[in-house]
């Protein structure tokens, strides 16, 4: 069989491309082809599945001291993962964050040397932000922000939130008291009115533009298009191509909820799958019950228990070589 791994991370235990591999070494083993995808869904992991860091620069972090951000630059397209720049992580999290102070000017510095060094397609990845700013440190970090107007800037979103929602929604997983989100709200509505009497662009109806602390408000007030992240990178990835010549496509992630189904890379394979007619299934480190009926999978912990923690690597392969015998029965 043509094999398609076209997997996602399984968070905290495997990168997209070790359980790729893993799966790659199942089809070896009993003779088949495989073809290795890591992919993502617009977040975490986003960079990596579109090719991987090839830059490294000093920004602004997100509470002002100097980070080294990894991005990428190739044949004119550009990948930045905002969280590489101005994410919760790089200040040790929700407890040491300030999120009243917390910016998004890196984000807009790398943007910057992006169009500096002739990007003339930039993709941003939200997610894991540390930031309510509504994407002001990164609007005022771009210089000349009409070099966008040549550029197509895409934005990874996989949210629905409202730009002022951002506040109330997010802000207090980002360490913001309730004082302090009713300030960042009324923050973000003073800034919707001047995003609109600057660049024409009313940000406050526009389902999505909350993410990100509504960085993405920002970016699509300079002209950026939101999109699902799910679908830009199966798109930059040709994943419907690969799905057409493929006999059987495995994907996966470490759990298996309702939401892999919306928007997530699991429910978004399957869905071209079924689409295409490919056969398609599953391994997952864990699953919730309720959705385990809705794809043909193997769960690492239900098969293998404590030992998928341990070695998930040699989980995954094992769980890999019995779904192909399956499958190919």
């Amino acid at each position: 069989m043509r094999v398609l791994a076209a997997v996602d991370k399984f968070k905290g235990t495997a990168t997209a491309a070790q359980v790729a591999t893993a799966i790659s070494h199942a089809c070896w083993e009993l003779g088949h082809e495989c073809v290795e995808l890591p992919i993502a869904d617009g977040g975490e992991g986003t960079l990596e599945a579109l090719g991987g860091a090839n830059r490294v620069n000093t920004v602004t972090g997100p509470l002002g001291d100097p980070v080294q951000a990894e991005w990428r630059l190739h044949r004119g397209t550009a990948v930045i993962e905002m969280a590489r720049a101005s994410g919760l992580t790089l200040v040790g999290g929700a407890e040491r964050n300030d999120a009243m102070a917390a910016t998004t000017t890196g984000t807009g510095e790398l943007i910057d040397m992006a169009l500096d060094l002739g990007a003339k397609k930039i993709v941003v990845c939200l997610g894991g932000s540390a930031t309510t700013d509504g994407g002001l440190g990164c609007v005022r970090a771009i210089t000349s922000p009409h070099r966008l107007r040549s550029v197509q800037l895409l934005v990874a979103c996989d949210v629905q939130t409202l730009f002022t929602d951002a506040a109330p929604v997010f802000a207090p997983q980002k360490g913001a008291s309730p004082a302090q989100v009713d300030m960042l709200r009324g923050r973000l509505e003073r800034l919707a009115q001047m995003y609109q009497q600057q660049y024409g662009v009313d940000v406050r109806a526009l389902p999505g533009t909350g993410a990100a602390g509504g960085l993405a408000g920002g970016l699509v007030a300079l002209g950026g298009r939101l999109l699902p992240g799910f679908d830009l990178v199966a798109d930059e990835l040709d994943l419907h191509d690969r799905i057409v010549e493929a006999d059987l496509v495995i994907t996966g992630e470490g759990y298996l909820d309702v939401q892999s189904f919306d928007g997530k890379v699991v429910g978004g394979v399957q869905a071209l799958c079924i689409g295409l007619d490919t056969p398609v299934a599953a391994i997952v480190g864990d699953t919730d019950t309720d959705v385990a009926d809705r794809i043909h999978l193997r769960s690492l912990v239900a098969e293998f228990g404590e030992r998928a923690m341990r070695e998930p690597l040699w989980c995954i392969e094992h769980a890999a070589v019995d779904l192909l015998r399956e499958m190919a029965g």
